[in-house]
């Protein structure tokens, strides 16, 4: 698109090499004629053009010598998103205003959000009207249950038109998504490989971690190539029946991973966008019948069975409506699953149980082949057992594993998971048997370690519920990429050594 108004002169792009994470920023000197003559301040939100393109941009001002006069400075989201070269003409303006925040701001007062207005907010963001901060009004405004069922519905239907969607021409397409809380749970890649070898279509895309340590792609990307085109994806799954991509790099419900940027660091996940969040790519993953995993126990994210029953009535509600067939699993959610927390060490959890290996963890073979059943159960007719049954054998006869190599070949690697350098053992003063564990604090404790960010940091877990345990016996053992930030992870656990409670061995 052309813009080059007579009364304005061009200012020359100039490439910071700062990282903004996802918010498109730009940098212009305090004494710019332009920043006079529009009334730019610092934090105003900018109309920035090219020849060819615009975009949406937070202004910041320099008052040193970073930039010289006639230049104008770009994070690298905003460089990257107007594909720029060193000296390409830039143009600024004012924006025009942003109808849907008034929306947000009724929201924040308690009103209910039109399906209208869902759409337009959805659509504002994925057009990359919002900075950071609106996405942080939304999603508080709307957490706390403060969205009925109509509502989480018409944001669901928004999320999903805001981006693309797959259809595969096939009856049944399988999906599975636990809803979180539960450091370690990664089984997804074992299912995969479990109902994929059973014979079942299943294109799995997974989410970046939101407050975890790991998601399932974080996870995958130490072992192959995650960020996955579409036909790339659809080539995958029609050779080996299935994947394991990042959802972001196929654009499923855009708006979605645009939210998780700011859910992660804001730490709130609330149930009503976590229902859109969830439905929203699996219906634009093409999915036809889908498990929800829904773990609960004191310190999971769902703390009880009646709060576990209505998020899943309220799953099945939506599901219902948007024609999606679902099943959900209530699991234990009292401690975590596997031994390693943090995308590398659970990586290595995952291929000891697809291995077979003797010393793999056997809660979570257990757990895997537990969701695989009710599967293959809902699909493909199996009685009550039945499932789990087909899915152990699947599972001890090697060809799951075989499937996962297969699977990871096909998007482009089968890497080793990278091993931090730096470690630190919490070991037991007392005996004892292990009473409680603590799943949010092993999770920050885990996150101060550097994961997910960094690949090969997060802890490992020695120890479950109702474990003897002697003085001097190792409890858990932190990995960490760099040593100031074991010393984060170290501070915070000595100051919470509630973290795995031992009650006196009678």
């Amino acid at each position: 698109m052309s813009y080059t108004p007579e009364r304005m002169t061009p200012l020359n792009a100039c490439r910071l090499g700062l990282d903004t994470h996802q918010e498109p920023t730009i940098y212009l000197r305090q004494d710019s004629p332009v920043c006079r003559s529009e009334g730019f301040s610092a934090l105003s939100r900018v109309l920035v053009r090219t020849e060819q393109r615009h975009l949406i941009a937070t202004l910041h001002m320099v008052t040193g010598e970073l930039l010289m006069p006639g230049e104008i400075g770009f994070s690298e989201s905003a460089w990257k998103r107007l594909e720029l070269r060193e000296g390409t003409s830039v143009w600024l303006s004012h924006p025009k205003p942003v109808q849907s925040l008034s929306y947000i701001r009724s929201k924040v007062y308690g009103n209910e959000l039109s399906q209208s207005e869902l759409k337009e907010i959805i659509e504002d963001i994925v057009a990359g009207r919002y900075a950071d901060v609106h996405l942080a009004a939304f999603i508080t405004a709307c957490g706390d249950d403060k969205l009925n069922i109509r509502e989480i519905t018409d944001l669901t239907t928004a999320m999903v038109e805001s981006g693309s969607s797959i259809e595969w021409g096939l009856p049944i397409v399988v999906d599975k998504h636990c809803v979180g809380g539960l450091p370690g749970n990664r089984t997804t890649p074992i299912l995969v490989s479990i109902l994929t070898a059973a014979g079942l279509t299943m294109p799995k895309t997974s989410s970046r971690a939101i407050t975890s340590p790991a998601g399932t792609a974080d996870t995958m990307e130490t072992l192959t190539n995650v960020s996955l085109s579409l036909d790339q994806m659809r080539t995958v799954v029609e050779q080996e029946g299935g994947c394991l991509a990042w959802g972001g790099s196929v654009k499923l419900s855009p708006s979605d991973d645009l939210l998780i940027q700011v859910e992660r660091a804001l730490d709130i996940d609330s149930e009503g966008q976590l229902i859109a969040s969830v439905l929203s790519k699996k219906i634009a993953a093409g999915a036809t019948h889908v498990v929800i995993d829904i773990p609960v126990g004191p310190t999971a994210k769902v703390r009880s069975q009646e709060a576990a029953e209505v998020l899943a009535a309220n799953f099945k509600t939506v599901a219902d409506t948007l024609g999606l067939k679902i099943t959900t699993l209530f699991t234990d959610g009292s401690q975590p699953v596997g031994r390693g927390i943090g995308p590398s060490l659970e990586a290595r959890d995952i291929l000891a149980v697809l291995k077979q290996d003797p010393d793999m963890p056997k809660d979570l073979y257990q757990r895997a082949s537990e969701v695989a059943g009710a599967v293959l159960e809902m699909v493909q007719g199996l009685g009550p057992g039945e499932g789990y049954k087909k899915a152990i054998e699947i599972l001890n006869s090697g060809a799951a594993w075989e499937k996962f190599q297969a699977i990871c070949h096909a998007q482009g690697a089968f890497k080793r998971p990278p091993i931090a350098p730096y470690r630190y053992e919490l070991v037991a003063k007392t005996r004892g048997v292990v009473s409680c564990i603590n799943n949010r604090k092993l999770a920050k404790v885990a996150k101060l370690a550097g994961a997910p960010a960094d690949l090969a940091a997060g802890l490992d877990l020695h120890c479950k519920i109702g474990d003897p345990i002697e003085p001097q016996q190792t409890l858990l053992t932190i990995h960490a990429e760099s040593s100031g930030e074991l010393s984060y992870a170290v501070e915070y656990l000595e100051d919470h050594l509630d973290i795995i409670e031992l009650a006196k061995d009678k």
